[in-house]
């Protein structure tokens, strides 16, 4: 069988891992173009186009999904098979190409958490389980019928940081299993529609961008708490506040913190702190805790070397 990879990121890298280990035969994959980064500007090469070079793998960088040269140079793979792990919507001219269609590898149980941020929705709604799903790419965003699916528990302890790992773990081996199943003739599908009972309890997985990273604290202490996790380490929560001794108010990136449900009479929103080993913000239940953060031009640290640096008076 052979197999076009098509993937960008790190969390795409451990399934082509596994389709190398095992010999499957890949002869493609496909990532992003390379893009500026840092403060040189110097291109910097996608996680998959590394290992792609690392083990001379025949690589293509289309900017144009849809561009001519592009296809032909795809169809000249004569791939029965692609394969998708956290890269780009593609075209029907893509999808369809090989015989054996096309599968993509989700972060989530779908039909629920469609979209481009499946593990940070997860976290930030509650959720106590999640997983990851293999299907097959039809028209509309994660909507093709299901090829298998595999569950995980979400524990207290997890952020985003650590969903990602475990899920890049079990996805590329659900990646494994799914190939083998298709290779022996033993697969059978279910669509989507057929398990969903009511559209109004599907819950969405939309890109994150800076402004629904901002932390409100309207929302209860478990709800705060459940957001900052969901975001950490990346994109990251944040928040302005204005500390004690300071006259000038601080974005400041929150990547861990605490519950504390009490009664209280603070003013929701406000901050307090001793100036050496806790700062913390009123919300309707409680407060939440900010245990490490991140202060313009600072690197991450525990508050306690935060305050202590800053001079904030308690």
């Amino acid at each position: 069988m052979r197999i076009v990879f098509m993937g960008t990121p790190e969390f795409a890298v451990e399934s082509l891992k596994v389709l190398i280990q095992h010999q499957y035969q890949v002869v493609g994959v496909v990532t992003a173009p390379d893009k500026p980064a840092g403060r040189g500007h110097k291109l910097q090469y996608s996680a998959v186009k590394q290992f792609a070079l690392d083990h001379q793998l025949s690589l293509l960088q289309p900017t144009n999904l849809k561009d001519e040269a592009f296809l032909q140079e795809l169809k000249a793979l004569k791939a029965d098979l692609q394969i998708v792990v956290a890269f780009r919507m593609l075209p029907e001219a893509v999808w369809n190409m090989p015989p054996m269609g096309t599968f993509n590898l989700h972060a989530s149980l779908l039909p629920q958490y469609r979209g481009a941020a499946p593990i940070n929705w997860a976290i930030i709604n509650g959720e106590q389980e999640t997983g990851v799903t293999t299907f097959f790419i039809r028209e509309g965003v994660d909507t093709g019928n299901i090829i298998l699916q595999e569950r995980i528990p979400i524990h207290e302890e997890d952020d985003a940081g650590a969903l990602h790992d475990k899920l890049m773990i079990m996805g590329a081996q659900l990646v494994k299993k799914t190939v083998d199943r298709l290779a022996k003739g033993t697969i059978t599908t279910t669509a989507q529609s057929s398990i969903i009972e009511d559209t109004s309890t599907l819950k969405l997985a939309p890109k994150l961008f800076k402004d629904n990273c901002e932390m409100d604290f309207s929302k209860s202490v478990d709800e705060m708490h459940n957001f900052v996790r969901g975001l950490s380490p990346y994109p990251t929560a944040w928040t302005s506040l204005q500390l004690p001794g300071q006259s000038e108010t601080m974005v400041l990136k929150v990547f861990k913190t605490e519950k504390e449900k009490c009664t209280h009479q603070s003013a929701i929103g406000s901050v307090h702190t001793d100036g050496k080993n806790f700062l913390k913000i009123a919300l309707e239940d409680g407060f939440i805790q900010l245990v490490e953060i991140q202060a313009p031009g600072k690197k991450r640290m525990d508050v306690g070397s935060f305050l202590r640096g800053m001079r904030v008076l308690g």
